[in-house]
């Protein structure tokens, strides 16, 4: 009979192992089922805003663990595109436009929703790790001139104040530690794309499991109708601009006169 030979032996101890530490392996101990109040925003004539409810529960396998409580944080990004940002200053009593700054990447759209304050649901290191908080959103690797933090932090205040950037502490009510839910404002002038959402479950700052789904916001209607065409066809778009124009300026001038008449 053959005697095994050293290297026969050997992969057949690590095949062992393997499969034992496959098997030794648990499986995420809590994990995210999402639901969402709608995955498909219309942006159409009279589009003013919408409200998407994220709400959704904890799967387990075993009991709730007791050594700290569980958080969540909710976010949604819209697409991603660089960013110029300029800084103004007085020159002989007219503002120009002085020092700039390009940002590589910055969402048109982002938004986040925590149980509780920031700092506490989340660590510096998991927050570093998965970008999770809008400054670190924001990516800007490329800037060469001093103080370019302060072009970055200029445009999430802009943005802030326009709605397009929000931090919502303790806007994520969860329930006996299971089931979640939340409502995050999405402003008019949103811009078309895949909005990215995601969820992230945290126990003691760190990220114990997290899930990620995608919000579609498209034109429809006349409003798809008008992009397309003056994204195809420009001069035929501003045809039918001039069209509306004249047609309108003609109509109020009637009405203008009939009352007149009366």
């Amino acid at each position: 009979m053959r005697r095994p030979t050293l290297s026969s032996r050997l992969r057949t101890l690590l095949a062992s192992l393997c499969c034992s530490l496959w098997i030794a392996s648990p499986a995420a101990a809590e994990q995210v089922v999402l639901g969402l109040s709608h995955d498909r925003v219309a942006i159409t004539a009279t589009f003013d805003g919408s409200e998407i409810l994220i709400f959704g529960a904890v799967k387990r396998e075993s009991p709730i663990p007791t050594e700290a409580p569980l958080e969540v944080v909710v976010t949604v990004s819209g697409p991603k595109a660089p960013v110029m940002v300029r800084r103004k200053e007085r020159d002989f009593g007219i503002w120009v436009n002085k020092d700039s700054v390009a940002v590589d990447s910055a969402p048109s759209f982002y938004a986040v929703a925590t149980t509780g304050p920031f700092d506490e649901v989340l660590s510096d290191t998991e927050d570093l790790r998965h970008k999770i908080s809008i400054g670190r959103a924001i990516r800007s690797v490329g800037a060469r001139i001093e103080g370019a933090q302060d072009f970055t932090e200029a445009l999430m205040r802009i943005r802030e104040a326009r709605g397009f950037y929000s931090l919502q502490e303790q806007t994520v009510a969860l329930d006996e530690q299971t089931l979640f839910r939340t409502a995050m404002r999405m402003p008019a002038d949103l811009i078309e794309g895949e909005y990215l959402t995601r969820i992230f479950l945290t126990r003691g700052g760190e990220v114990v499991s997290q899930y990620e789904t995608v919000i579609e916001v498209n034109k429809v209607g006349l409003e798809r109708f008008l992009f397309t065409l003056s994204r195809d066809h420009p001069p035929l778009y501003g045809l039918l601009a001039l069209f509306i124009a004249v047609v309108s300026g003609w109509g109020a001038a009637a009405l203008f006169q009939m009352l007149r008449d009366r």
